[in-house]
């Protein structure tokens, strides 16, 4: 953060009213934002940091406002100023999903995740939000990620093997189309999910909502990019989330056997397009810590191809890329 931003920074905290605080770094962020933990008395807020030239609020604040509608925990918007892309947000804590999840816990802590995400998927578009949809082309150039930046910048993979993976892509993008559409928050994982003592979780990160494919946040909290789980639990919990969106009417006709396919295909769409922004992050942003969970990201994957004839290409590929990272 240059000294003129964070100058900017303190002047405007100055002028909604904390004259006297104390701030520290809250949270990487693998955008251009940044989070500040401010304490004013007896009261902790967090401050957003978002250069208009890289980031635009308005999304975050309208898409909060949609997420309190539906009673999701969000973070409340106490100030903002668009124009310098400062926001003032209540503060959800510093617990992330990520850091407290173990075997003892994660069926509870995953059970308030599904039935928050539940409670966004039933709801139809809101007035305060009208949210992009989720198109061939957006999931297209979202695989191409893999493709231009793991691949070829990072693995320095000649060109022919990204062409072999473009029917595959295709495969992909069309089957994430034939999925009901429904509110997609786009990240929805343990480090965007915070443990919270009421109304658990609390929701982070959400200002890239888009309407999308059914199956894709639930890929995103249940094959995390961040943590694996054992395929049993991840299929009952799968279940799980399976049932209660069944009953809110997100899945009205769709069995089950259906959804875990979406669930899988899904997810390799999803797993190609993170594994692709860790190597951008890496080569483009500076950021070299998301590599060691590229490995992971796609180890997803692979069992996904077992199962499916259609994706043969793509398990070639990965074995060259996994034997190389």
């Amino acid at each position: 953060m240059s000294d003129l931003r964070l100058k900017q920074l303190r002047d405007w905290l100055n002028s909604v009213g904390l004259n006297e605080y104390d701030m520290e770094p809250a949270s990487n962020d693998a955008s251009f934002r940044r989070y500040f933990r401010v304490w004013h008395e007896r009261d902790r807020f967090i401050v957003m940091d978002a250069p208009p030239a890289q980031e635009d609020c308005r999304p975050f604040v309208a898409v909060a406002q949609a997420l309190k509608d539906f009673g999701l925990n969000v973070p409340k918007v106490l100030e903002m100023d668009l124009e310098q892309g400062f926001l003032l947000l209540s503060d959800l804590g510093h617990e992330q999903y990520l850091e407290v999840l173990t075997d003892k816990n994660v069926d509870q802590l995953y059970a308030d995740a599904i039935t928050a995400l539940v409670k966004l998927q039933k709801n139809g578009p809101s007035d305060s939000c009208a949210l992009p949809a989720y198109s061939r082309e957006l999931l297209l150039s979202e695989m191409a990620l893999f493709s231009d930046w793991l691949m070829q910048t990072h693995l320095g993979l000649g060109p022919e093997r990204a062409q072999s993976l473009e029917p595959v892509y295709g495969y992909l993008a069309d089957k994430a189309l034939e999925q009901p559409l429904v509110w997609v928050h786009r990240d929805y994982h343990s480090r965007n999910l915070m443990v919270t003592p009421e109304s658990n979780p609390g929701v982070l990160d959400f200002q890239d909502a888009v309407l999308g494919p059914v199956a894709y946040d639930v890929v995103s909290l249940l094959k995390d990019c961040y943590i694996s789980w054992p395929r049993d639990r991840v299929e009952a919990w799968c279940l799980q989330y399976f049932n209660q969106a069944s009953e809110a009417g997100v899945l009205r006709g769709v069995e089950f056997e259906q959804f875990l396919r979406w669930f899988d295909l899904m997810g390799v769409q999803r797993h190609l397009k993170a594994a692709g922004i860790f190597a951008r992050l890496n080569h483009r942003d500076a950021k070299p810590a998301y590599l060691k969970d590229i490995p992971r990201t796609l180890g997803h994957i692979m069992p996904v191809c077992e199962r499916d004839q259609r994706l043969a290409p793509l398990a070639e590929v990965l074995a060259v890329v996994l034997a190389k990272l």
